[in-house]
């Protein structure tokens, strides 16, 4: 067991180590910390627990919205970078009835300005991870505890910091520093399957799903399907149950072609063309609680420490939550850089800023839950895009 990685001294490996601010997570928040950080001349060590950037897949397609995550990128300087690699067409939306019955469809012009597109998760990862130094993330490393300006990592190493912001997501060991708060189930459930090379394996499903996203809703169910970069269709079939229903459900998840046939029978009655879907994925098939902290949590600012993104406001999967996190890791920084010698007030500018934001996207984004588990599901929300 080596000592702790010293301010201004040389850690482990030998490399010069003059950052105060540690940043807990290489989600995209954290990320987008470092990098606004590192455009403003402000050193950052980001640790994060998997053991490399390919450690494990990233997820679907994030839409990111003009005013918050694509602001984030144009304050990190990566707002060209992230139209290079933005799927406009992913914005087309398709919304249907159980029964089959198409309410809307939105299909993207070509020349449509870029409000809300699609970009693979891994792809806007790794934009963040290359825009950094080398060194400035640290994989392999789990953050285990903090104290007295002392990290400790499950691997029985350590280092020192001045600052510590935890942006490591849902499950945050760093926001026990702030507050007893925890994520509570939100009453939904969602199996993720998918389909791959979906145009050449399936070109018919590939037609009915178009370039962008799919949604069938119904009562205490749905059906939606995203079409992502690579070709995948990525499908999530959404559940009204209990907090123990992936162990109550008697669904075998542990055998693919079982759990999609008795998936299949939870959709008897549904249009064929959708359990179609559903057959023709492949052997992914990943359970997932989905769960939310309090909205409008906060906690009473604290010398040396901060949260941002899921870390600090859990929401329901709306479209928001990766949009948050960027903007609260751009606008972090920028408060650091603007008071490079008053960490605290810096964090304070910050949490006043995010908390009212975040509650208010927060209260947005559980009265689309609400509605995307009601009775009458499909109706409501054919509303809710078309209001009057």
């Amino acid at each position: 067991m080596s000592g702790p990685e010293p301010v201004g001294g040389t850690d482990g490996d030998g490399g010069l180590v003059s950052a105060t601010i540690t940043i807990v997570g290489a989600g995209l928040g954290g990320l987008a910390l470092a990098r606004v950080l590192h455009m403003n001349g402000i050193d950052a060590v980001v640790y994060e627990r998997e053991s490399s950037r390919d450690a494990r897949g990233q997820g679907g397609m994030l839409d990111l919205h003009s005013g918050t995550g694509q602001r984030a990128l144009r304050e990190a300087g990566l707002i060209d970078q992230f139209h290079a690699i933005a799927r406009r067409e992913g914005q087309d939306l398709r919304l249907l009835q159980p029964d089959g019955t198409l309410l809307l469809q939105e299909d993207t012009p070509d020349d449509a300005p870029l409000e809300r597109p699609e970009v693979d998760r891994a792809d806007l990862r790794n934009l963040l991870l290359d825009s950094l130094p080398e060194r400035a993330v640290r994989w392999g490393r789990a953050f285990e505890s903090a104290d007295d300006g002392l990290l400790h990592f499950a691997d029985g190493s350590s280092a020192t910091y001045d600052l510590l912001v935890g942006a490591d997501g849902a499950d945050s060991r760093v926001r026990a520093l702030l507050t007893d708060a925890r994520p509570a189930h939100t009453g939904q459930n969602v199996v993720e399957l998918g389909i791959p090379d979906v145009d050449r394996t399936h070109p018919d499903l590939a037609a009915m799903v178009g370039r962008g996203n799919y949604w069938v809703l119904g009562n205490g169910q749905s059906l939606s399907a995203q079409r992502n970069g690579d070709g995948r269709v990525r499908i999530y079939l959404s559940f009204n149950t209990a907090e123990d229903w992936f162990a109550t459900s008697g669904i075998p998840f542990g055998d693919p072609a079982a759990a999609r046939a008795r998936l299949i029978d939870l959709f008897s009655g549904w249009d064929s063309r959708f359990t179609a879907l559903i057959a023709a994925c492949d052997d992914t098939v990943l359970p997932r609680s989905i769960t939310a902290l309090p909205v409008g949590l906060t906690w009473p600012s604290r010398p040396g420490v901060t949260l941002l993104g899921d870390a600090a406001h859990l929401m329901p999967p709306v479209g928001q939550g990766a949009n948050m996190a960027l903007l609260d890791g751009a606008l972090l920084g920028l408060a650091l850089a603007a008071h490079p010698d008053d960490f605290p007030a810096a964090v304070k500018e910050y949490e006043r800023e995010m908390f009212a934001r975040t509650s208010a996207v927060g209260r947005q984004s559980a009265y689309v839950q609400e509605i995307l588990t009601s009775p009458d599901a499909s109706r409501k929300m054919l509303a809710f895009f078309q209001p009057g």
